[in-house]
């Protein structure tokens, strides 16, 4: 499906280039915004361009039995346990979907057949495939806001309607007029080119308010857009060769990959394959291009349409995807159409897998190769593997892993974090028709009458690991193959500098809690800026909302240093390990669902905690911090070795027990209602049984929760004395084993310290031939071996 005979196309990547065409996008939309659109004005007909995949077909609405001012589309309010028959919720022709699925399931908790359905589920059915209302309400220039189903519908589209609640109480006046708009991009691997980067940092200028977001799944946010250019702003994102299409709503959502560019097949084909899902899975409604675009074709290819046929960042050392984007979508087309009989195809004319509904909740996909756990691997909907063959250059398959998901509500035992479960093996050829079958199982299957159990890890949980595999080989039409086994995770977070392997170099760079803006002594914002400018450099997201630097020239290190410095940014040796550590989700001022601060509060957290670390004589210690401002756990707090977890104004759910390396558990539920200025006061006691019981200072933090368990936890704290941890305090030394891990190769294991091996370390002859004995025996390279000696001996 995917690998080809290897076409070099070597395309332009300087900073003049890249410049070229964001000042093109901005243009655009400069010139949108100055005269009057009629894209939004309604009519009873029109001639709209299908962008397909094989290219652009024109058709008349007018003729089509829907028509373009269909207000008759516009979703009504459900009656009470109101059950419409299946008909009602097909599209024309559609046979297939959760009315009439596919491969019926007879023993499943609930059946979408016969129960009501929650709201976004009627807004989604009479959206016309995600037009209406969303058309009308947009084309209304008197108004600063849309109603509740156009919000739903706008989703999809990439964007959310919020309001600026830290003037709710204040400023009553203020709060009603301050209705803005969230943009998230789609952003495959994290990844953005020079040119998209100088797009969005302009529009954030312009039309936003003055900053970007980096979020937890590795894509770009932009806050404060008003209503009125809206419009503008998703054009020229598109036009730059970006998109927002997929960036929210109940569909694929950003596909994660480990952020470093290397030269190394085993992570080339995990960029390679997520390219080709999040192009697979997007969207095949025009309506994005219908409402933003005015019909037309974007004026730059996707980027990572690109990649697929160019290579990604570093030099491209895997065969290609296709040798043209032409090539390309058909493939692709070709891959999703294709239909096996068993359900997978709905039938439906403009979504042949997502139907008139789409899907129950979000989808949320990661792909990564064996060790390396940088992109939180089992919290996603599916979770890839990938497995070389034993060259370490061919791609073999995947192991694949199902049913994650962070999601949940304050006091309603339903709903809960889970990690996923190992669904098993799949050869890279039988890849795109396993995932369309995974995926067509949630569609049909998945819970659409309890939203707040809509993700496909309740079905999961509901059917059990066994009885979903089953589910799926219904639809897939084959066995699942055992899984593969793998090596330990480590959370690897590529900050630093690091080599790609192809001569050039990276760097990753710590924001704190992603927000991308120019502040007193720091300025951020106006560094990346300079930097991209300069050098054209295409930059990654990591999960830990930090940014990677991509392709810089060894010359030019030294510049990037001292330039980043000027700006205020630390470099990486100064930045201290709970904060590099650490991540939260915006909550207040914008998110609605926020019930306490989370952005805005983890800086203060993070050096309180560091203080009294220091106090009580453990200076450098750290571990995984997270906060949420509500449960829905945007920032994965239930992998956390401690989470705060919004519980209401200046309260917090205190979570714990996470893995340090996020390989496989959440934590438990501690605390209900800590007040913020109890901080210290609740973790003097637990910080000091770490200090004073763990077995050495290598284990974690949250190992050691889970191994003395919440009621010796307990114990402990009723009968501690406070302030029993600064009494003759003895001062430890930094525990300094594996932090940050680095490649091995793509068939092998993680290294366990990062950055090139230039000390020498002499050994007798005997001692020589031992270790190459081990080494051999064990198919690791000796350096390796003799690492992880060292480190154990260390500890």
């Amino acid at each position: 499906f995917f690998f080809f005979e290897i076409l070099r196309m070597q395309g332009p990547s300087s900073g003049s280039m890249s410049r070229s065409v964001a000042t093109m996008a901005v243009a655009s939309l400069i010139m949108s915004a100055a005269v009057p659109s009629t894209a939004f004005a309604p009519s009873s007909g029109f001639i709209g361009a299908r962008l397909t995949r094989s290219g652009p077909m024109i058709r008349s609405a007018a003729s089509s039995g829907r028509g373009r001012a269909a207000l008759s589309m516009v979703a009504t309010p459900p009656k009470e346990d109101e059950v419409l028959p299946p008909s009602a919720w097909m599209a024309p022709g559609q046979k297939v979907g959760p009315q009439a699925p596919g491969q019926p399931w007879p023993d499943k908790e609930y059946n979408n057949l016969a129960v009501p359905k929650n709201k976004p589920e009627y807004a989604k059915k009479d959206s016309a495939h995600l037009r209406y209302p969303l058309e009308q309400e947009m084309a209304d220039g008197s108004t600063i806001d849309i109603s509740h189903d156009a919000v739903i519908v706008l989703k999809h589209h990439g964007s959310y309607m919020q309001q600026n609640r830290d003037l709710q109480r204040s400023d009553k006046a203020g709060y009603a007029a301050s209705y803005q708009f969230m943009l998230r991009l789609k952003v495959p691997c994290g990844k953005l080119p020079a040119s998209v980067y100088q797009t969005i940092d302009d529009i954030s200028d312009k039309w936003g308010q003055g900053d970007l977001r980096a979020t937890t799944r590795q894509a770009w946010q932009i806050h404060g857009v008003k209503k009125a250019n809206l419009k503008s702003v998703i054009a020229a994102i598109a036009h730059a060769g970006g998109s927002t299409l997929g960036g929210c709503g109940d569909i694929n959502r950003n596909i994660m990959t480990p952020p470093a560019p290397l030269a190394d097949p085993a992570y080339q084909y995990a960029f390679q394959t997520s390219n080709y899902i999040a192009d697979l899975f997007a969207p095949s409604s025009p309506a994005f291009a219908e409402l933003w675009m005015d019909g037309q074709k974007a004026a730059t290819v996707e980027y990572w349409k690109k990649d697929m046929v160019e290579g990604s960042t570093s030099t491209s050392v895997i065969p290609p995807v296709a040798s043209s984007i032409e090539e390309l979508n058909k493939q692709v087309s070709s891959t999703l159409l294709h239909d096996s009989g068993l359900g997978i195809i709905t039938g439906d004319a403009e979504e042949p897998i997502y139907g008139r509904q789409y899907l129950p909740r979000k989808f949320k996909i990661a792909v990564t190769v064996p060790g390396d756990n940088s992109v939180d691997l089992f919290i996603h909907d599916v979770g890839l593997v990938v497995i070389m063959s034993d060259d370490g250059k061919t791609l073999k398959g995947y192991d694949v892993f199902v049913g994650g998901g962070m999601g949940r509500t304050h006091n309603k035992e339903s709903t809960f974090a889970k990690v996923s479960s190992p669904l098993g093996y799949v050869a890279k050829e039988d890849l795109p028709e396993l995932l369309k079958a995974i995926l067509a199982a949630q569609r049909d299957h998945g819970n659409r009458e309890v939203r707040a159990n809509a993700r496909m890890k309740y079905l999961v949980h509901s059917l059990g690991i066994d009885n979903f595999r089953k589910l799926v080989e219904s639809y897939y039409g084959k066995k699942v193959e055992a899984l593969v086994p793998l090596p330990a995770w480590r959370m690897v977070d590529w900050m630093g500098w690091h080599e790609q392997g192809d001569g050039k170099l990276f760097l990753g760079v710590v924001v704190a809690q992603g927000r991308i803006k120019d502040t007193d002594g720091l300025r951020i914002k106006s560094a990346l800026r300079t930097i991209v400018d300069k050098y054209g450099l295409d930059t990654r997201l990591t999960a830990d909302q930090n940014v990677v630097l991509c392709g810089v020239d060894p010359k030019d290190k030294a510049d990037i240093d001292a330039l980043l410095l000027s700006h205020g940014v630390k470099p990486i040796e100064e930045v201290d390990m709970m904060s590099r550590k650490s991540i939260a989700c915006p909550a207040f001022p914008l998110c609605g669902l926020a019930q306490a601060e989370a952005e805005r509060r983890m800086p203060d957290f993070n050096a309180r905690v560091n203080a009294l670390l220091t106090k009580m004589g453990m200076p450098g210690e750290s571990f995984v911090m997270r906060m949420t401002g509500c449960p829905n756990g945007c920032a994965r707090p239930y992998m956390a070795e401690l989470a705060f977890v919004g519980q209401g104004p200046d309260l917090y759910q205190v979570w714990m027990g996470g893995s340090s390396q996020l390989d496989g558990r959440t934590g438990w539920h501690f605390k209900d209602k800590m007040k913020q200025a109890d901080l210290e006061t609740e973790l003097e006691p637990m910080l000091y049984m770490w200090k004073t019981q763990r077995t050495s200072q290598a284990e974690r933090f949250g190992d050691f929760l889970q191994r003395v368990g919440k009621d010796a936890l307990t114990d402990f704290i009723a009968k501690y004395s406070a302030g029993t941890a600064f009494n003759n305090v003895s001062v430890e030394t930094l525990y300094t084993g594996p932090v940050v891990a680095a490649p091995a190769g793509g068939a092998g294991k993680m290294r366990l310290t990062s950055g090139p091996r230039k000390q020498q370390v002499r050994v007798t002859d005997e001692l020589h031939g031992m270790l190459k004995q081990k080494a051999d025996g064990s198919s690791v390279p000796m350096a390796d071996l003799v690492e992880e000696l060292i480190l154990k001996g260390l500890q």
